[in-house]
């Protein structure tokens, strides 16, 4: 291989492919994100490992006063701040070796962790889930699939079952004064003889 040629290389990426399917795009917390990394290679080369990329990103707008020489004066500046709440890589292949006309599909799976935040845009905050497959090249730039965003939401709360409670209402029995038959007090007549209770 020429000198020219491994510079070259240094600075391009293989012809090669990399797309990563999901069969949605909303998910809970806790759930666990199954998919599928799909290779195809036009060229022959080495490839460190294959892998997902998740990460969840908080994004928050600032503003901090700094001094503007041209102006002679503090001014307010506005910046964002990133932070990433949470990465996770899975790896589906270790080293490989790729030939012309390579093609494979690797499955794979992440947990979105139950403790993590929601998927949510506003105009000074927010915060987002992505994901994306990568085969990784030593001495080269790695290949990457378009990056895949998420809607991560809290999970349904299960239904809350509410027991009925029973009613036992106290009956008070009072006997028929003419055949001495127990009937109910809020009765107006006996239910055997027919007569009338007394008041």
């Amino acid at each position: 291989m020429s000198f020219f040629k491994k510079l070259k290389d240094r600075f391009t990426t293989p012809k090669a492919t990399v797309s990563l399917t999901i069969p949605k795009n909303t998910f809970e917390l806790g759930e666990d994100l199954k998919g599928a990394i799909v290779m195809s290679s036009q060229e022959e080369f080495d490839a460190t490992e294959v892998r997902a990329e998740l990460r969840c990103t908080d994004k928050r707008r600032r503003e901090k006063s700094e001094y503007d020489e041209r102006q002679r004066r503090h001014v307010q500046r506005v910046y964002w701040e990133t932070v990433a709440l949470h990465s996770a890589d899975p790896k589906v292949s270790g080293a490989l070796h790729l030939t012309v006309g390579f093609n494979q599909t690797f499955p794979f799976s992440v947990n979105i962790p139950a403790g993590g935040q929601e998927t949510f845009d506003s105009a000074d905050a927010s915060v987002t889930w992505s994901i994306k497959g990568v085969i990784a090249i030593e001495g080269r730039p790695d290949i990457t699939s378009e990056t895949i965003e998420l809607q991560v939401i809290r999970p349904a709360a299960p239904p809350t079952i509410v027991k009925e409670r029973e009613i036992v209402k106290e009956v008070v029995m009072i006997p028929c004064e003419y055949c001495g038959t127990l009937f109910p007090q809020t009765a107006t007549s006996c239910p055997k003889c027919g007569a009338s209770r007394k008041r």
